[in-house]
């Protein structure tokens, strides 16, 4: 499978420094970059060979195709074009969205269709937020918040023009999504690796450190936009039956499925205990379950973490556990009638 990374961010928060670094280092090497509006990016001359086709050929090994029409041909395109070997056997993509862009769509676009899906997997989202003016950014700019609540990684930018990162900035980030790491960086220095392996669990098995997810609460003015935005975390000890998953993520995706902005875990079901499963979604949309060949730890809960607007813990909470409790109830009736 081919990892897919989308990076986002609003306008000016330095999505083009950052991916320009990246186009120079040998780590993003055999990496296809797909930028939203080309002409939007501006790459020096001498980084790039121009074509008369959507891909221009970059010194560093690396591709860049401008979208035409829809993503999901762009995304087929450039794999066909890859098999038939006139690219560069590229393994990852980046997908740079527009400043003003709401991700959802183009996550969608990358987890709904079944051919992409058998060769590309949503590894996860970067977003990047500007240290100088972010705050004012948040205040003003309802896309903004969007981007930061979707990440994966969140990287602060222009470092290098404060003496001190605002801690009311990196509050108000930390308010909107805990589970995100704040990755500081100046003139887009930044290992590549770290925001390849955005993946929604650490090498320690964490998703989120649970005393983290509330730890700001409150912390930033109820009169702002964003104060109907909350991140939580559901935490179950014992195994999940994956038929519960299953109606649990439908009656998500029918319901909530507008204010369901993320949905990330690592789940023990009860038919594979083993092997962890894998989840994340966007809205209505959630990719294909992956599973782990282990546990990254010794963590063996399951944990579900959302960023959801208006929607209430407890009533993600009832839902799992009255669904939890319907599947077990009908196999344990189901059983007693067999026998």
């Amino acid at each position: 499978m081919i990892p897919v990374t989308v990076l986002t961010g609003f306008l000016g928060s330095g999505k083009t420094t950052l991916l320009g670094k990246l186009l120079r280092s040998p780590a993003f090497a055999r990496t296809a970059v797909i930028i939203n509006e080309f002409g939007e990016v501006g790459l020096d001359h001498d980084l790039i060979e121009t074509s008369d086709e959507s891909f221009v050929t970059l010194q560093t090994g690396c591709l860049c195709c401008s979208i035409r029409g829809d993503l999901v041909l762009t995304l087929a395109d450039i794999l066909r074009r890859r098999d038939e070997g006139t690219v560069a056997p590229f393994e990852r993509v980046v997908i740079e969205t527009s400043g003003l862009a709401d991700p959802a769509p183009i996550l969608h676009a990358v987890m709904s269709d079944d051919a992409l899906a058998e060769r590309l997997t949503l590894s996860g989202v970067v977003t990047t937020v500007d240290a100088v003016h972010g705050e004012e950014t948040l205040a003003r700019q309802p896309e903004s918040i969007k981007q930061v609540a979707v990440a994966d990684r969140l990287v602060l930018t222009k470092t290098d023009l404060v003496d001190a990162v605002p801690a009311a900035l990196t509050d108000r980030l930390a308010a909107l999504n805990p589970s995100a790491p704040l990755l500081p960086t100046s003139f887009g220095d930044l290992d590549p690796e770290r925001l390849f392996d955005a993946r929604i669990w650490d090498p320690a098995g964490k998703l989120v450190p649970e005393h983290d997810l509330h730890k700001h609460h409150g912390a930033h003015d109820r009169n702002r936009h964003d104060e109907r935005i909350a991140c939580f975390a559901l935490i179950r000890e014992q195994p999940i039956p994956a038929v519960a998953l299953t109606l649990f993520l439908e009656v998500l995706a029918e319901h909530c499925g507008a204010d369901l902005l993320r949905l990330k875990g690592i789940l023990a079901i009860a038919e594979s205990p083993e092997r962890p499963a894998v989840i994340h979604g966007v809205q209505h949309m959630f990719h294909a379950p992956g599973f782990l060949e282990r546990w990254p730890s010794d963590d063996r809960r399951s944990r579900l973490v959302f960023i959801a607007r208006d929607l209430p813990r407890v009533f993600a909470e009832a839902l799992l556990d009255a669904i939890d409790a319907e599947v077990r109830e009908t196999a344990t009736t189901a059983a007693e009638a067999s026998e």
